[in-house]
């Protein structure tokens, strides 16, 4: 159960893929035509999801993990982020169905999680 009725969506895409490369391939006026061709079908299922997300979120740059050996800059395949509310894990996975992120970008997957409510201090 998810008392909180959000959920975490994170974007992810592989830099080494085929997909990638085929992107990347691409002649540039192609390419352009098919970044302004997904962003407005990204503006439109935001749009058309408006009213759940609690956070559009947005793209993410490069990381630095932080752990007790210090700081470094990684690589990873998380891409981007937004936050929706649902009624169920099932129906916010069913917001990204097709999302253009992997229908029109060379994005892989979505991957949807609850966010929980922080336990209490006991």
């Amino acid at each position: 159960m998810n008392p909180t009725g959000t959920y975490l969506a994170i974007f992810l895409g592989d830099k080494e893929s085929a997909k990638m490369a085929a992107w990347k391939a691409l002649p540039e006026a192609d390419r352009r035509k098919l970044e302004t061709e997904g962003m407005f079908a990204w503006h439109a299922w935001a749009e058309r999801h408006k009213a759940d997300i609690v956070t559009m979120g947005g793209p993410l740059g490069k990381t630095k993990k932080i752990s007790t050996t210090g700081v470094e800059d990684i690589s990873n395949a998380l891409g981007a982020f937004t936050v929706v509310r649902a009624a169920s894990p099932e129906a916010a996975a069913k917001m990204f169905e097709n999302h253009p992120h992997f229908s029109i970008f060379p994005g892989d997957s979505v991957e949807v999680m609850p966010v929980l409510s922080i336990p209490e201090a006991s």
